[in-house]
């Protein structure tokens, strides 16, 4: 699985692309003019290790929070900007890390020209963000249907006109909800360019549905070595996202972050309910920073050998449980009641002894 170099930027103190670690972003879902709900939103991301935050910006009034989000939660902001470019510029002046603009809903090159003049002046750099819904109509025009060619045509055409203004600070996104349109434009247009790409399915449903469509598109392009940024666009609570986006990176061998469940399917051996101890579970360690493997198994006879590969595990017999590492039984006749709690303090102390040495 080699990478392919692109170019690196940085947004904010967040390096992008030249080798740097893939990074996970999500995007506030909250409206901006409750600031205290946008603010607990934004510290819940980064929170669960949300790299990168994006806003919608959709008036001008907005940007007025720029400041005050990023210096509450210390993760760089990139503001989102349709329509009117006026708020792609105010956001700029108020010290946004980033913008996002997609040409197709601003749809007017000296428009796009001003945006990029100020982000020349102030050093922010900007996302081409091309969905294929949303293509501009000189596109259109061209192609009958909107496809993988159109929209790597439409990020190269912008890329060059703004190298010709003299920015290169640009990280591309190409985004269909099909994920073999989605692979293929990033693919076309990975062979043509070296500027970062930010991966993600758009639209891509509910957080079940959803995440396996994200996994199944960001996975094969991670795995063809395409993409510096991510993003699992759900359509619930962003923390998912972040904790979708580490899912895939940790499963591909990419970034290892975080608390690894290995859980049995059950079966009519298990006398425990195995799926709300494990959905309770990963819940509770969601936030956890540490790469620990985790078992919760619903047969103690089985558990310890089938979860051999995990630092700490749990098995749970018809009364009691049996606490494991790496396959070794370490303690017997748990009850029930206390077997969840003793798991999360083992891995405590694991975490603690990582940190220590």
């Amino acid at each position: 699985m080699a990478r392919k170099k692109t170019r690196k930027i940085h947004i904010g103190n967040v390096p992008i692309g030249g080798g740097s670690p893939i990074v996970v972003q999500s995007m506030l879902k909250t409206n901006p003019e409750n600031l205290q709900d946008t603010l607990h939103q934004a510290l819940e991301l980064k929170r669960a290790g949300c790299e990168l935050i994006r806003i919608a910006l959709p008036q001008i009034d907005k940007c007025k929070t720029i400041p005050f989000l990023k210096n509450e939660t210390g993760v760089p902001l990139i503001g989102d900007i349709h329509f009117n470019y006026k708020i792609a510029i105010k956001a700029m002046e108020e010290g946004i890390d980033a913008i996002r603009i997609n040409p197709g809903t601003i749809n007017n090159i000296q428009k796009v020209k001003e945006i990029v003049n100020v982000a020349i002046q102030t050093k922010t750099p900007i996302r081409i963000g091309i969905n294929v819904g949303s293509l501009e109509k000189r596109i259109l025009k061209k192609y009958t249907n909107p496809n993988a060619d159109a929209m790597v045509e439409s990020a190269l055409y912008y890329i060059k006109m703004i190298e010709d203004m003299g920015w290169q600070e640009l990280k591309v996104s190409l985004k269909a909800s099909d994920i073999l349109q989605t692979i293929s434009a990033y693919e076309k247009f990975s062979k043509k360019s070296d500027y970062p790409l930010h991966v993600g399915i758009t639209e891509a449903g509910p957080v079940f549905s959803g995440a396996i469509k994200s996994a199944i598109g960001i996975g094969i392009l991670l795995y063809k070595g395409i993409g510096d940024t991510i993003r699992v666009s759900l359509t619930g609570n962003p923390v998912y996202e972040v904790i979708a986006g580490y899912h895939i990176l940790r499963d591909l061998g990419i970034r290892k972050k975080g608390i690894n469940i290995i859980s049995c399917p059950t079966c009519g051996r298990c006398k425990t309910s195995i799926m709300d101890i494990v959905e309770e579970f990963e819940k509770e360690v969601a936030y956890f920073d540490t790469n620990i493997n985790v078992a919760i198994m619903g047969c103690e006879v089985n558990g310890p050998g089938e979860a051999k590969e995990a630092d700490i595990g749990i098995a749970f017999g018809q009364e009691k449980a049996t606490l494991f590492a790496r396959g070794k039984i370490i303690k017997t006749g748990i009850p029930k009641e206390m077997a969840r709690e003793l798991l999360k303090e083992e891995i405590y102390n694991l975490a603690a002894k990582e940190t220590r040495e």
